[in-house]
């Protein structure tokens, strides 16, 4: 389809269908997002979700510096662990991780990674906790 013809098409579709950035309930009742996209009956492709997976990532690198001064300093293996608690419980709930950040802004990643396994979130997640502290400990 033709690039014209394919962009009057996409702008016909948001105003006949709506764009909703998080999920709704459509007339058929079906879970639905976007543009009319059915979540339902067509889901994501792997391309589709790698690229919200790649966003949310680049989200998570973005809050991380502006909440910790010192997360550049870090090496790559515990920036990755941080951007792995980030992702999986939000900057405001990586926050409350008060002991765990004052032992990263002293270097201290022994006592970082006992803070982290001494965690509510530890118990919920099990080993994924311990992996990411043995990493955190480590730094590779």
């Amino acid at each position: 389809m033709r690039d014209f013809m394919n962009e009057k098409l996409m702008y016909r579709l948001i105003e006949e269908e709506g764009m909703k950035l998080k999920p709704y309930r459509c007339p058929a009742g079906k879970l639905t997002i976007g543009v009319g996209r059915n979540l339902e009956d067509k889901g994501l492709s792997n391309e589709e979700a790698l690229f919200l997976l790649q966003n949310d990532i680049i989200e998570a690198v973005k809050e991380l510096k502006k909440a910790f001064l010192f997360f550049d300093s870090l090496n790559e293996t515990r920036q990755i662990v941080l951007i792995d608690m980030c992702f999986n419980l939000g900057i405001n709930g990586l926050k409350k991780f008060k002991k765990m950040i004052k032992a990263l802004e002293n270097k201290d990643f022994s006592l970082a990674s006992k803070e982290m396994l001494s965690s509510c979130w530890a118990k919920q997640v099990g080993a994924r906790a311990r992996s990411l502290a043995l990493l955190m400990e480590t730094g590779e």
